[in-house]
C-alpha cells in the first residue's frame, strides 16, 4: 500500500460512497473501483459491500482503513518535522473554521499571515463546529475554530464573543412577546444530525431567557435554517427574531435589543480558537497561533 491507497480508504471511510470518494480524490469511479479491486486481490479479501445507495466496509476493510488514517497521520507529521528542522517559517498549515467565521473573518486572517509567512502552505476545512472538532481530535487539522463551548481539555484561546440580541423593524414592548410573531432559527438538518453542539446551546440559553419571562411558549410563525434569513424577514416587519449581533450591519435600520438573564448575565455566543500544546513544536502552528491571539477582528 502506499500514500494513494491511504487516501482511498480514508476518502472511502468518511464518504460512505464510491461516488462522492471518487470526487474527494479528483478521479473517476471506474479508477477508484478498479484501485480498491486491487486492494482487494492484493490482500484476498473483499473491502467493501453494497449498502443501499452506498457503502460499508468489511472488517478488514475497517482494520485497514484505521491503519490508513495512522499512517498518513504519520506521514504528515514527518513532513511537517523536516519541514521545521529548517529555519524560515514555512510548510503546511491546516486549520478547520466554522462556517460563518470561514466565510467572513477567515480570509482576510490569512491574507494578513501569508503577508507575513508568504511560504507557508495553508489548507483550510470549513465545516458546523461539530465537524470542525471532531477532525481536530482525529488530527486532520492543527487549529479549530469553532462556536460554542465543547469539551475540549487541551489549549484554547478566546478570539470572539457576541451578544446575543431580540431584533425587529419597529420597537415593541418585550412583555407583548408571546402573543407576538417570532422567525424561528432551527439548525440545518445535518447540524442535528452530527449533534451541532453550538446549536443546541444557543437554543438552550434561549430558551432559558424566555421561560424566566414568560409561561407560555412563543408564537413561532416561521422556521429558518439561517440567522441571516431570520434578520431580512424581520426587516420586512414580518416578526421578530432572536440572533447573534454578528449578523447586523452599522447601516440596518432595526430596533434590537441584547438579551440577559435576570441576574444580569449577557447571552453570548464565543467563538474558540482550540489547538494542542504539542503542535507548537512546528514553528508554523506557533507563529499562528500567535498571530491569531494578536489579532483584532473588525
Amino acid at each position: 500500500m502506499d500514500e494513494k491507497d491511504w487516501f482511498l480508504l480514508q476518502s472511502l471511510s468518511k464518504e460512505k460512497s464510491l461516488t462522492r470518494a471518487a470526487e474527494r480524490m479528483y478521479m473517476t469511479q471506474p479508477a477508484l473501483t478498479y484501485r480498491l479491486q486491487q486492494l482487494e486481490k492484493r490482500f484476498g479479501v473483499p473491502l467493501i459491500v453494497k449498502h443501499g445507495k452506498g457503502i460499508r466496509f468489511t472488517p478488514e476493510g475497517e482494520y485497514l482503513a484505521i491503519y490508513a488514517n495512522k499512517m498518513l497521520a504519520e506521514l504528515r507529521d514527518t513532513k511537517d518535522h523536516i519541514i521545521n528542522m529548517q529555519r524560515e517559517v514555512q510548510g503546511t498549515l491546516r486549520i478547520g473554521a466554522s462556517i460563518y467565521f470561514g466565510q467572513y473573518e477567515l480570509p482576510l486572517i490569512i491574507k494578513k499571515f501569508l503577508e507575513l509567512y508568504p511560504k507557508v502552505q495553508i489548507h483550510v476545512d470549513t465545516g458546523f463546529s461539530s465537524e470542525i472538532f471532531d477532525m481536530l481530535l482525529q488530527e486532520e487539522i492543527q487549529v479549530g475554530i469553532i462556536r460554542g463551548e465543547f469539551q475540549w481539555l487541551d489549549q484554547k484561546h478566546l478570539i470572539q464573543e457576541e451578544n446575543i440580541c431580540l431584533v425587529s423593524k419597529e420597537k415593541i414592548n418585550l412583555e407583548d412577546l408571546p402573543s407576538l410573531p417570532r422567525i424561528n432559527y432551527r439548525a440545518p438538518k445535518l447540524a442535528l444530525k452530527l449533534g451541532d453542539q453550538m446549536s443546541f446551546s444557543l437554543s438552550h440559553a434561549i430558551d432559558q431567557w424566555w421561560y424566566e419571562r414568560y409561561q407560555e411558549p412563543p408564537t413561532i410563525t416561521m422556521q429558518v435554517d439561517s440567522h441571516e434569513t431570520c434578520k431580512e424577514m424581520a426587516k420586512f416587519g414580518l416578526g421578530y427574531a432572536i440572533i447573534p449581533r454578528v449578523f447586523l450591519r452599522p447601516n440596518e435600520d432595526l430596533y434590537t435589543v441584547d438579551l440577559t438573564l435576570k441576574d444580569g448575565t449577557p447571552i453570548k455566543r464565543r467563538t474558540w480558537m482550540l489547538y494542542r500544546q504539542a503542535t507548537l513544536k512546528f514553528a508554523v502552528v506557533d507563529r499562528f497561533v500567535e498571530f491569531l491571539q494578536n489579532y483584532e477582528l473588525t
